[in-house]
């Protein structure tokens, strides 16, 4: 109802008034700042989601998808030694936390892409020799490293579809990590997982 809102009205009064007209307002605090911090990461403004998760920090120390927020923010401004201490910060009770496992596996995707180096090298090895399945996989990881979810899988997908044991099963392994680190939900994960199926079970 309009009435409800003549004149300044406390945050209190307002909310009772939301809930009257559309049922209990939703997200907690934390939720909405994990959620405030979440956007700011998608959007690219890594300083302002770093920010968020910290100020939940101070409030909730024990906060897993804080530490996981704050951990990935560091990963994406390239300091993986404070990333790890982040990390390390994780209560024993939250060590398998699904925010956790993500940025753990982020962090390891990460290391291993330093190894790998530039794009450039790989994609011209694939180009001469696509039946090259440690360059697609080299590839896979670089390209997961910086965001390129869908085309990450997709590569991991190609070499399980040509030799599924290649490298002692690297490529599937390799996947159900990004899977972790994209997590269940991602639509990337969710086609990729039907697209794996799919390969298995034909």
């Amino acid at each position: 109802p309009v009435d409800g809102f003549v004149g300044a009205q406390p945050e209190s009064q307002i909310k009772a008034l939301i809930e009257r007209v559309a049922g209990p307002v939703g997200p907690s605090p934390a939720e909405q700042i994990l959620d405030m911090a979440g956007q700011a990461m998608e959007a690219g403004d890594i300083e302002g989601a770093a920010q968020a998760y910290g100020q939940l920090l101070q409030q909730d120390q024990s906060n897993p998808g804080a530490i996981a927020g704050l951990a990935k923010c560091y990963l994406r401004l390239g300091d993986m030694d404070r990333a790890k201490q982040v990390l390390a910060l994780t209560p024993p009770e939250h060590q398998d936390h699904a925010d956790i496992a993500a940025a753990r596996a982020a962090l390891a995707l990460e290391e291993k892409s330093e190894s790998v180096g530039d794009l450039a090298p790989l994609e011209e090895k694939l180009a001469a020799d696509p039946a090259d399945h440690q360059a697609r996989f080299d590839l896979a990881v670089a390209l997961a490293a910086k965001g390129e979810k869908q085309q990450a899988a997709d590569h991991l997908l190609e070499i399980i579809r040509r030799e599924r044991s290649w490298n002692d099963d690297a490529a599937r392994k390799q996947l159900l990590s990004f899977f972790e680190m994209f997590g269940a939900t991602d639509p990337v994960t969710i086609e990729a997982r039907r697209n794996l199926s799919s390969i298995l079970f034909a």
